[in-house]
């Protein structure tokens, strides 16, 4: 199986990382060749083939690692002060995501 090798899947969307230009066509071949064989298929227009940077589940995901996309910082710090304990909670869920 690819995944945790080099892909991630979330609902649907499907991430393949790799090394180099040559291993990430070897990957992606994989991946769809296996999709292919289960009839499954993608959205061209939604598809984005070697980008050195993504975002991807709140975060962005480059080859030098990964950090918590700025967008979400800036709301976690824009967040109203809470002024009950559901506020609370809403606020520590989001912030926990990010811990």
């Amino acid at each position: 199986t690819f995944l945790d090798r080099f892909m991630l899947i979330f609902l649907d969307d499907i991430l393949i990382y790799s090394r180099t230009r040559e291993e990430h066509e070897e990957h992606l071949r994989q991946v769809l060749q296996c999709l292919r064989e289960q009839n499954l298929y993608g959205n061209l227009e939604k598809c984005a083939f070697f980008q050195p940077e993504v975002q991807y589940l709140g975060h962005i995901i480059s080859g030098e690692g990964i950090a918590v996309n700025p967008s979400k910082i800036r709301a976690i710090m824009d967040w109203p002060a809470p002024t009950s304990v559901t506020e609370v909670r809403s606020f520590m869920g989001l912030a926990g995501y990010y811990r």
